[in-house]
């Protein structure tokens, strides 16, 4: 988590007091967290992952960073539903579908 948390937070290019600053607490608190000398609780962890714009999953390294995927074709992607893969004709009408429910 200590790395992870300074990976991201370096990414945005933010310091250690602009980021304790938009979640709210003090520098050294967050500071902490970084370190290793503190743990933050479960609310700050979902403040944190919102923060990023990851899972907490991802800041206790469990899992890798979320990729987004443009899906407007399918000619070179696979999807799977319980396991099993999805047709092209599946995964238009999923794609349809999304279009419909956001009103697009």
């Amino acid at each position: 988590m200590l790395k992870t948390l300074q990976e991201l937070r370096k990414k945005k290019n933010w310091s250690q007091q602009e980021t304790a600053d938009m979640l709210g607490i003090a520098k050294s608190t967050y500071a902490g967290y970084e370190s290793g000398y503190r743990e933050p609780s479960l609310r700050a962890l979902i403040q944190i992952a919102d923060l990023f714009n990851v899972s907490i999953d991802y800041i206790l390294n469990r899992t890798s960073p979320a990729s987004i995927i443009e899906l407007t074709s399918v000619d070179s992607i696979s999807l799977t539903v319980d396991q099993q893969p999805l047709s092209t004709d599946e995964i238009n009408n999923l794609i349809a579908f999304t279009r419909i429910k956001r009103g697009l």
